[in-house]
C-alpha cells in the first residue's frame, strides 16, 4: 500500500504533492517554448499538460514515487516541479526498475540554485526510501544547465544514447555520491 507523498523542505523551497490548484502554474511552464527547448522542443497543450498532472498522482498511487511541485518556502511563488518516474521509456539501454530522477524550473526560477537545491532534497528522500539502489536521468547534451544540475547532485555520464531520434547523455548516481 503506497504511503501518502512526503513533504520536503530546504532553506528556501518546499516540495510538495500536487493539488489540482497547482493546474495553471505547471501549464504556465510546460507551455514556455524556452522550459521544453530541450524536453522536446514542442509547448505543451492544456491537454497535455493536465494527463502530466494526472500521471504525477498515478506515480504516487501505484509506485509511491513520484513529482513534487517546488515552491518558494517564505513566498509560495511556484518555482516548478521535481521528482521520481518510471516513464516506460522505449531507449537503450533500458531504465526499467531505476527510478529516473527529472526537473523542470520556470523560466523566471532559473540562475537561483532552485534546481540544484530542490534535486538534492529529492535525492536524500530517495537515498533515505531506497538505500543503495542508483538512479537515472537523461539530459540533452547541449542542455548546459541541466548538465551542471545533474553532476552537481553526483549523477555520472553512462553513456550517449538517443531518445525520440534525438541525442541524449544517460546518466546514474549511486547514493553516497559527491553532492
Amino acid at each position: 500500500m503506497p504511503t501518502p507523498p512526503s513533504t520536503l523542505t530546504t532553506p528556501h523551497l518546499t516540495l510538495r504533492p500536487h493539488t489540482r490548484d497547482d493546474f495553471l502554474d505547471s501549464f504556465s511552464m510546460w507551455s514556455d517554448p524556452e522550459v521544453v527547448r530541450y524536453i522536446g522542443g514542442k509547448p505543451f497543450t492544456r491537454e497535455e499538460v493536465w494527463a502530466r498532472l494526472l500521471r504525477y498522482a498515478g506515480h504516487w498511487a501505484l509506485l509511491d514515487y513520484g513529482y513534487w511541485v517546488v515552491r518558494e518556502t517564505g513566498s509560495g511563488r511556484f518555482v516548478g516541479e521535481v521528482g521520481f518516474a518510471d516513464f516506460q521509456r522505449e531507449i537503450e539501454p533500458s531504465l526499467t526498475g531505476t527510478p529516473e530522477m527529472g526537473w523542470a524550473l520556470s523560466p523566471a526560477m532559473h540562475g537561483k540554485g532552485y534546481a540544484t537545491q530542490a534535486v538534492r532534497a529529492a535525492l536524500e528522500w530517495a537515498d533515505e526510501k531506497w538505500p543503495g539502489a542508483a538512479t537515472a536521468c537523461i539530459v540533452a547534451p547541449e542542455n548546459e544547465a541541466s548538465l551542471r544540475v545533474a553532476h552537481k547532485a553526483g549523477y555520472r555520464e553512462q553513456l550517449r544514447t538517443t531518445y525520440k531520434g534525438q541525442p541524449t547523455v544517460m546518466f546514474k548516481r549511486v547514493p553516497g555520491a559527491a553532492m
